[in-house]
């Protein structure tokens, strides 16, 4: 009997694949149009799965979809300078079953991807270009240098309040001042243990304090180039929002063309209210969970500082304060900002606030 090799032709056809990354293997789900194929387990690597599914689905479509994680965007973008569509989803928007939560494997993760995105269920995360997304690092490695800095100056006081160390009457530490630093590095415990430890944290507070300051001239040195320098004018004309502030907004927003709306802005900022309703009861929950935690953080930061300068602001922030509390009024003044962001981006000209006669 002679056995015919048939030629394997998957054109017009379309495969699936989700995908579990981790440092050291990926878990691979690969489900089609009608059956669910095969999961295993590979290396991290990009060109043997796209081997994998060229050998065994030749002419396919290619589907590829992973969770959003440390690992970052380069696999979707490896995988799509391939010719493979990719795309990277929030894990907690996947739709799992009550059976997947309570029996929940990293094989289990995998094929839920592959299913759902077979089905047409996910929204896809939207993805700045490289160099966006290096900016954006720059600002955010800042933000992680200021907190070491606090950080390391809470040690330094714990310390002086452990062994009963005072302050003289004519030094104050709030604001880390050149005469208090040099009180610091003359201070000597009473052993050298002691002494050695005030100053290894005193060497690591100069660290950071250099590091801070390299990295906001090299952030102020980005926000003159050509990419950001007029939105960064129009957008320091708002009250509150300084050159820093602005490089945040900028490099977490990247475009205003990736939001449909100003509430679509909003709910990614996460200043919207929450809700909870079951048919006639309806339930709000203060504000959503979901957010950007840079983009509420530095606008609900810079309405404070817009509330001392600017009347308009100001006047609202009063009016609300006399109904809720101030913490809550200030969101609602965050809010207003975004207003304004979203303006002097969108028709790219300064802000400019009418006062009263």
């Amino acid at each position: 009997m002679v056995h015919k090799h048939t030629i394997l032709d998957w054109l017009g056809q379309h495969v699936f694949v989700g995908l579990d990354v981790h440092k050291r293997s990926w878990i691979v789900a690969i489900v089609t149009e009608q059956t669910d194929f095969k999961t295993f387990t590979q290396p991290p690597d990009v060109k043997l799965l796209v081997s994998y599914l060229h050998r065994h689905f030749p002419n396919a479509t290619y589907h590829c979809v992973y969770e959003a994680g440390y690992c970052g965007y380069w696999i979707c973008d490896e995988l799509r300078a391939l010719g493979i569509d990719c795309i990277i989803i929030n894990p907690a928007d996947v739709p799992t079953m009550d059976k997947e939560r309570k029996h929940k494997t990293n094989k289990v993760d995998a094929r839920k991807l592959a299913r759902s995105l077979r089905n047409g269920e996910l929204v896809p995360l939207y993805l700045p270009s490289r160099v966006a997304l290096e900016d954006r690092t720059l600002v955010r490695s800042r933000h992680m240098l200021v907190s070491k800095q606090t950080r390391c100056k809470n040690q330094i006081k714990a310390l002086l309040s452990f062994y009963g160390i005072t302050l003289p009457e004519d030094i104050a530490d709030r604001h880390w001042s050149a005469r208090y630093v040099a009180w610091l590095e003359g201070l000597s415990l009473q052993s050298p243990s002691g002494t050695h430890t005030l100053k290894t944290l005193l060497s690591e507070l100069a660290h950071l304090r250099k590091s801070i300051l390299d990295t906001t001239r090299a952030l102020c040195a980005l926000a003159r180039t050509e990419s950001y320098a007029f939105n960064v004018l129009y957008l320091t004309t708002i009250s509150g929002i300084s050159t820093l502030v602005a490089m945040i907004l900028l490099t977490e927003i990247v475009t205003l063309e990736r939001f449909h709306s100003l509430d679509h802005l909003a709910c990614f900022v996460g200043l919207v209210p929450g809700e909870s309703s079951s048919g006639d009861e309806r339930t709000m929950t203060g504000m959503t969970e979901r957010k950007n935690r840079y983009l509420r953080w530095v606008l609900t930061e810079s309405a404070w500082v817009a509330i001392r300068h600017d009347e308009s602001l100001a006047l609202a922030f009063n009016t609300l304060s006399r109904r809720m509390p101030k913490n809550q009024a200030v969101v609602r003044i965050a809010r207003k900002l975004l207003n304004r962001v979203h303006f002097v981006l969108k028709h790219q000209q300064p802000c400019i606030v009418l006062k009263a006669a």
